[in-house]
């Protein structure tokens, strides 16, 4: 069975950009929502809906190594590839 993935918060926690976390584009009530997902399937959706997200609003380029290193230490693979361009923030 698949492990858990980690929530995609980094622990930075700032909201602006319209309600959005600074350090991970979670809104607080998104936040509130992946808590819910029981499923990795959908945390790894969630995820890669943040991910799109983080696309869009722009300058978060620092998340991805962020949360990959938080992956790494709770023992779980990242659910995402990190690529040469998301290690540059690193």
């Amino acid at each position: 069975m698949p492990k858990p993935v980690p929530s995609p918060c980094i622990d930075v926690c700032k909201f602006r950009r319209g309600g959005h976390c600074i350090g991970c584009s979670m809104t607080k009530a998104q936040k509130s929502m992946f808590k819910s997902l029981k499923k990795p399937a959908h945390q790894r959706a969630f995820v890669d809906m943040l991910l799109a997200q983080q696309d869009v609003m722009g300058k978060f380029s620092h998340w991805a190594p962020a949360y990959a290193r938080k992956c790494l230490k709770k023992g779980t693979k990242p659910p995402f590839k990190v690529t040469a361009e998301k290690k540059k923030a690193g």
